[in-house]
């Protein structure tokens, strides 16, 4: 990984990044000489977070760089650097304030990130030296990063259905997994009414893929990822600023797939089934209406009340087909709701699960690795604002109120009582540039969700 590189005998020195903060300060310029001590006087370097101060040597050339962080903040403490100090090799110096060497790591690895599919990176990233147990365990993690943000940045028309599913092909291969995929009017003839109806308008063909690893006596674990490749909201058609960024409506599913690849990577012993439904949510003549009954895999009657609430329509089947599985098991990623994002803001995804010691312990996880949860509740009684007076239930109601929840409870009914399930709504995306976070796509929830299944099942 070109970000980090593991430290090696013989290696010219690499120059050091040294950590401080108000407190710190004046102890580090104890250490400094005259000369540099003026240096920081004269660049007003204050230790605060997200301060930098390239120190020279008493030949003019950079001898150090002093950065102020905030110890409760690891991952985001050197995330600003790759891309903005002068190009070299560094390393943490171990005189400086102590930080988590794997989580600051990341956080370097983070910042360095560029999408370069349609135009050249800006410049190369620097590189920090680092172990090689460093190197060996953050890779995987730095790449399945890498992967969900080059997949939610990717636009529609390079990262349709078919493109999508394609990547769990080519995950599939790299593998040895299996792989399976209903295209079109396949999925009516195998009973995924919904994920037909959402799809059917576009002149891309919805899917579904499904990648199977894993030894048979291993438990089951299924993944599912919300895979809108665009949503115009159909014919509840969005407007123009509501569906400028939709092609990031598959980035439940980038995630789902970047999981699944960690799963393998690790050699988690699983028995893993990743589903994707990918499908454009697209207007046309024959486009699924407003007041539509569908019934859903699972038997379910369904009234249409709002075609913009498809997500949940692509998952009900996918999530009734996992169930079918008998897993130990079920966690799926969607974009789902906006309503997400304004209870949490856009960095933190809402969790819902219907196992309370499993979302204390995916909560405990995010908290552990710098990817925090915020749980809300499958609170039963709103189900009655997706009640229909003609069917069983619909897929949204005449309220506001609570839709990150009514989404939740929705599918939660295609959940067998008693099965483990975890649903993230995650938005995916970063609205701005920020230290180890830049404009676009973004993983939220991945690291968490991982480091759950590794205690769990490695």
């Amino acid at each position: 990984m070109p970000a980090l590189i593991a430290q090696a005998s013989g290696r010219r020195a690499a120059t050091p990044i040294e950590a401080t903060d108000v407190t710190h300060l004046s102890s580090l310029r104890k250490r400094l000489q005259a000369a540099q001590r003026n240096w920081l006087d004269e660049s007003g370097f204050d230790g605060k977070p997200g301060s930098v101060c390239l120190v020279p040597d008493a030949n003019g050339k950079l001898a150090r760089v002093l950065v102020g962080v905030d110890r409760q903040d690891a991952l985001g403490a050197l995330a600003a650097l790759p891309l903005n100090l002068p190009s070299a090799e560094y390393t943490l110096a171990p005189e400086g304030v102590p930080l988590d060497p794997q989580l600051s790591a990341l956080g370097w690895a983070l910042g360095a990130y560029q999408f370069t599919r349609y135009r050249n990176a800006k410049r190369p990233a620097s590189p920090l030296l680092v172990s090689a147990a460093t190197v060996s365990a953050l890779t995987p993690l730095v790449e399945a990063t890498y992967l969900v943000r080059d997949l939610v940045n990717t636009p529609t028309e390079d990262m349709g259905p078919k493109q999508l599913t394609d990547q769990v092909k080519q995950l599939a291969k790299a593998h040895k997994a299996k792989v399976r995929e209903w295209v079109g009017e396949e999925l009516l003839e195998d009973n995924f009414p919904t994920i037909h109806a959402v799809g059917r308008a576009s002149h891309r063909a919805p899917r579904l893929v499904e990648l199977s690893w894993g030894k048979a006596n291993d438990p089951k674990v299924v993944l599912v990822g919300k895979g809108v490749c665009f949503d115009t909201g159909g014919l509840d058609l969005k407007p123009s600023d509501g569906m400028r960024w939709m092609k990031k409506d598959m980035g439940g599913a980038a995630h789902a797939i970047a999981l699944a690849g960690l799963v393998m990577t690790a050699k988690l012993p699983v028995r893993l089934s990743l589903l994707v439904p990918a499908v454009e949510n697209a207007v046309a003549g024959n486009a699924m209406r407003p007041g539509e009954v569908i019934i859903t895999r699972a038997g379910h009657s369904v009234e249409v009340d709002n075609t913009d609430a498809e997500g949940r329509l692509i998952l009900c089947d996918a999530l009734a087909y996992a169930a079918e599985q008998k897993p130990q098991l079920i966690i799926d990623f969607a974009t789902l709701t906006g309503a997400a994002r304004v209870a949490l803001g856009p960095d933190v995804p809402a969790l819902f699960a219907n196992d309370d010691p499993l979302a204390q312990a995916a909560l405990a996880c995010g908290n552990e690795v710098a990817d925090p949860l915020w749980r809300l509740p499958l609170w039963r009684p709103y189900r009655k604002l997706l009640e229909s007076y003609l069917a069983d239930f619909a897929n949204a109601g005449p309220s506001r109120h609570a839709g990150a929840i009514t989404a939740a409870l929705f599918m939660e009914r295609f959940i067998p009582e008693g099965m483990p399930w975890l649903h993230l709504d995650t938005y995916a995306w970063n609205d701005g540039d920020r230290p180890g976070r830049p404009r676009g796509g973004e993983a939220m929830g991945l690291r968490a969700m991982f480091a759950l299944l590794s205690k769990r099942y490695g």
